[in-house]
């Protein structure tokens, strides 16, 4: 006790009122102190990021779905309008049939009449002049008038079997452009989403060297995301090839149906082309909000970009 006593004298002498002890515990609490306030500067800063990148992720799917769905909304359109426009091609075709054929049975009926009351008269004028070639020669003369009627109808209607053969050529070519035209487009759109989705991977990849397990799992949920969006384009890519073979299958019964109304095929032709001229305006219209729209992405896109 003694001893203790003259301990604690000899060292506040020594070292002053505080103790070495005190001093030390003093210290080791500041490092302490400090090194948690750095610690928690870290943690903060590091789930600031981390809900940063959650928030652009959810920004850019969010802006993939709108644009989806707009895509959507407008090829429904566009299906839409070309349904009614063949359905109306084909009434029109309908009615067009209806009245020519009105028009034969009444020009057949004409003619019954007037050949009979043709025999009526020749058998008259034969039993009261009795005149045999008197009728020999009218029998004659008709069977010359007649032929040549029917050379005249048959240049006709070899005319108009070429023409409308010629007519059906420059319409399957046209077809054929504008399918090619529309494969061209969806074949350039599908190439740049899929350079998009080529450089987010590739971004992502290399992110994914600075991750943790959790942003592997996140990494993995959205390329199920994007995998899905894979497979719901190509079963619509699969049915809109069916229903474009229904169409051609109703326009080669169609072509059948219209040999029969060959006089009204180049007033139906002007229509169908003032129909596609304005079916290539809105084409027009169409591919220009679609490119104002790809600014706008790649607006945010370098915004984002500059942002990161």
């Amino acid at each position: 006790y003694l001893a203790r006593k003259f301990f604690y004298l000899w060292a506040k002498m020594t070292f002053g009122q505080v103790l070495p002890s005190k001093a030390r515990f003093f210290y080791d609490q500041k490092i302490l102190q400090k090194t948690f306030g750095q610690w928690k500067e870290q943690w903060t800063v590091c789930r600031e990021k981390k809900l940063s990148l959650r928030a652009d992720n959810h920004y850019r799917h969010l802006l993939l779905n709108l644009t989806f769905k707009a895509w959507r909304a407008h090829v429904c359109r566009e299906q839409g309008k070309r349904n009614k426009y063949y359905v109306a091609e084909s009434h029109a075709k309908k009615q067009t049939l209806l009245r020519s054929w009105q028009q034969w049975l009444l020009y057949v009926a004409v003619q019954r009449t007037k050949h009979g009351m043709q025999s009526v008269a020749l058998a008259f004028r034969e039993r009261n002049c009795l005149r045999i070639s008197w009728a020999v020669w009218r029998r004659q003369h008709y069977q010359k008038y007649s032929g040549h009627k029917m050379n005249i109808l048959a240049l006709q209607h070899w005319a108009q079997s070429l023409q409308f053969r010629a007519w059906l050529q420059w319409r399957e070519l046209y077809l054929h452009t504008q399918d090619e035209k529309q494969k061209g487009t969806r074949a350039v759109t599908h190439h740049q989403h899929w350079e998009l989705r080529r450089c987010v991977g590739a971004w992502l990849g290399y992110l994914n060297l600075h991750r943790v397990k959790k942003r592997q799992n996140e990494l993995a949920q959205e390329f199920h995301r994007s995998r899905t969006l894979r497979r719901c384009f190509s079963g619509w890519q699969l049915s809109w090839e069916c229903r474009r073979r229904m169409h051609a299958h109703q326009e080669d019964l169609e072509k059948q149906a219209a040999r029969i109304a060959l006089w009204r095929v180049f007033a139906h032709w002007k229509h169908y082309v003032v129909l596609c001229v304005e079916e290539a305006q809105q084409c027009e219209l169409a591919e220009k909000h679609y490119k104002c729209h790809l600014l706008v992405l790649q607006k945010y896109w370098n915004r984002w970009k500059s942002r990161l």
